[in-house]
C-alpha cells in the first residue's frame, strides 16, 4: 500500500508561525504534525506501507531529508513530489501520480485524528468523516439507505449532511482514482479555480465504486493558533496515557514545579517557575520566574517573568513579560 501526504500549503491561518516553517512541520507535543500523522496511519493500518510520498512546496533540502527519514523509520520508502502552484486537492494528489496504482491512502497534513482504521476488503474506498454540529464550513458526504456515499457537497449553505470529511481517504484501486484525477485536469473541471478531490470521488461512485464512511473517534485541527494549542493539549494527554516519555532526562530545574502532563525537550533549564499542565517546551529553552500552562514554546526560547496560558511562542524568541494569551513568531523579542 502507498500513502500520499499533500502538504504544499504554508498555512496562512497559523501565521506568524508558518512564515518560517510550513504548517505540517509545526510541533505539537514535541513532534511535527506530519510526523504524528504518518505514525498514526502506520500504527493502525493492517496492510504494509511500501511508500510514503510527500507532496510539498519549496521547503528546502533539510525538510525533504527529514520527511524521507520519517518514512524510513516506519519501514517505508520515502519520496518527494512538488506542487508548484496551489491548484487544489485533486491536483495535489495527482502530483504523485507515479505511485497511484493499487491500494492508496491519502492523508492531508493539517489535522490529526483517532479513528477506526480497519480496511474493509468488500468496499472500494473509505472516506473518514466526523459528525459535527455546524457543517457549513466543511465538505460533507451524503449517504444512501445502505450507508454508502452517494454525493459530496462543499460548505453547504443549507443542511444536507453533518458528516464532514476530515482529509483521510483510502481507495483500493489507485489506478481508477488516477484516471478520474487526470480526467478533471484534462477537461479543466474546476471549482473556485481549483481541481477538487471530491469531484474525482463523485466520478468513482457514478461509475459504480462503493465508497463508505469511516468512523472518527477524535479529530484534532491545527488550523490556527487557538486550535493548535488545544491539539497540543490533547496529544500530550494521549502520549501521557500511553506512558510515552515526555520529559527529557537532560532537564535542569531549580526551585520549580512541573505539573504533568507536559512535554519538555532536550537541554531545557527551568528556574523558579511552574510549568504545566499541558505545556510543551522545546529543546534548548530556558524559563525563569514564570508560570506557563496550556501553551507551546518552541526551541531555543528564553522566557523570563512571564505568566502565560493558551499561548504559542515561536523558536529563538526572547520574552520578558506579564500575564498574557498571545501568539509570537520565530526570532522575536518581546519586553513588556
Amino acid at each position: 500500500m502507498k500513502v500520499i501526504v499533500p502538504m504544499a500549503g504554508r498555512g496562512s491561518r497559523l501565521r506568524p508561525h508558518t512564515l518560517t516553517v510550513p504548517k505540517p512541520l509545526i510541533p505539537v507535543g514535541g513532534k511535527p504534525i506530519v510526523h504524528r500523522l504518518v505514525e498514526d496511519i502506520a500504527n493502525v493500518c493492517t496492510e504494509k506501507i511500501e511508500e510514503i510520498a510527500f507532496v510539498i512546496g519549496d521547503f528546502g533540502d533539510q525538510v525533504e531529508k527529514d520527511l524521507i527519514a520519517v518514512a524510513q523509520k516506519l519501514g517505508a520508502k520515502g519520496s518527494i513530489y512538488y506542487q508548484d502552484k496551489p491548484l487544489g486537492t485533486a491536483h495535489a494528489v495527482l502530483c504523485a501520480k507515479e505511485i497511484i496504482d493499487g491500494p492508496v491512502v491519502i492523508a492531508f497534513a493539517d489535522t490529526l485524528f483517532k479513528a477506526d482504521f480497519k480496511l474493509n476488503a468488500d468496499v472500494d474506498g473509505i472516506l473518514w468523516v466526523k459528525q459535527i454540529e455546524d457543517p457549513s464550513s466543511f465538505g460533507v458526504v451524503k449517504l444512501d439507505e445502505n450507508d454508502n456515499i452517494v454525493d459530496f457537497v462543499e460548505k453547504p449553505s443549507e443542511f444536507v449532511s453533518d458528516l464532514a470529511m476530515i482529509g483521510i481517504y483510502y481507495v483500493k484501486n489507485g489506478k481508477a482514482l488516477k484516471n478520474e484525477l487526470e480526467y478533471l485536469v484534462d477537461n479543466d473541471i474546476q471549482k473556485g479555480g481549483e481541481y477538487q478531490l471530491p469531484d474525482a470521488f463523485r466520478r468513482l461512485t457514478e461509475s459504480g465504486s462503493k465508497l463508505v464512511p469511516g468512523k472518527v473517534i477524535d479529530w484534532l485541527d491545527c488550523g490556527n493558533k487557538d486550535v493548535t494549542v488545544d491539539t497540543n493539549k490533547h496529544v500530550i494527554e494521549y502520549d501521557y496515557e500511553k506512558k510515552i516519555k515526555l520529559i527529557s532526562d537532560t532537564l535542569q530545574q531549580k526551585n520549580s514545579v512541573i505539573i504533568e502532563p507536559c512535554y519538555i525537550g532536550e537541554n531545557v533549564n527551568i528556574e523558579n517557575s511552574i510549568i504545566g499542565p499541558h505545556a510543551s517546551i522545546g529543546s534548548d529553552s530556558s524559563i525563569n520566574n514564570s508560570v506557563i500552562s496550556n501553551s507551546i514554546i518552541l526551541n531555543n526560547s528564553k522566557i523570563n517573568n512571564l505568566i502565560a496560558k493558551d499561548s504559542f511562542i515561536g523558536s529563538n524568541t526572547k520574552v520578558d513579560g506579564k500575564c498574557v494569551d498571545f501568539s509570537l513568531g520565530d526570532y522575536s523579542k518581546l519586553i513588556f
